[in-house]
C-alpha cells in the first residue's frame, strides 16, 4: 500500500509539473520546436529543471536502495544503435506533429479534447504493434 501511495504522489506531482510548465499545451511545445519561426525558448527551463536534478540524483544512486523496495534501474549504455535511432526518430516525429509525448498526453486526457484522445489511442496502438514490427525488422535487417 505504501508503494501505491508513493506512486500516486509521484504521478500527481509529475502531472502537475507537466501542466504548470506548459508541456501539455501543444502550441507551446510546437513553438519550442519552431526554431526558424516564432520560437518559444521557455521550455529550455523546463528541460533544465528536469535534467539537472536527475543528473545530480544519479550520482547518489550507487549503493542505495529505493524507499519502497526493489532496485534502481541501471543507467542505459551510451551507445548509438538502430533501436535508439529509430525510437528517437519516431518520438521526434510524434512530438513535432502532435506537440505531445507520452507523459503529457496522459496528463492532458482529462481536459485536452478529442485530439488528445486520438493521439493517446495512436500512441497505445504503436506501443502494442512495436514488438511485432521489431521481430520483422530483425528478420529483414539483422542488428549488428
Amino acid at each position: 500500500m505504501q508503494r501505491l501511495f508513493y506512486a500516486f504522489v509521484a504521478g500527481g506531482l509529475f502531472g502537475a509539473g507537466l501542466f504548470v510548465s506548459g508541456m501539455t499545451d501543444t502550441t507551446k511545445v510546437q513553438g519550442w520546436l519552431d526554431v526558424f519561426g516564432d520560437w518559444d525558448p521557455t521550455l529550455a527551463f523546463v528541460m533544465g529543471g528536469a535534467i539537472i536534478p536527475m543528473f545530480i540524483a544519479w550520482r547518489f544512486v550507487p549503493g542505495r536502495k529505493p524507499l519502497v523496495g526493489g532496485d534502481f534501474p541501471k543507467l542505459p549504455r551510451p551507445e548509438v544503435n538502430r533501436d535508439l535511432v529509430l525510437g528517437s526518430t519516431l518520438f521526434g516525429f510524434g512530438w513535432g506533429l502532435a506537440g505531445l509525448c507520452p507523459g503529457p498526453s496522459v496528463a492532458s486526457l482529462s481536459y485536452g479534447g478529442v485530439g488528445h484522445w486520438v493521439f493517446f489511442a495512436a500512441m497505445m496502438a504503436g506501443m502494442a504493434i512495436t514488438p511485432a514490427l521489431r521481430v520483422s525488422l530483425d528478420r529483414a535487417v539483422p542488428a549488428e
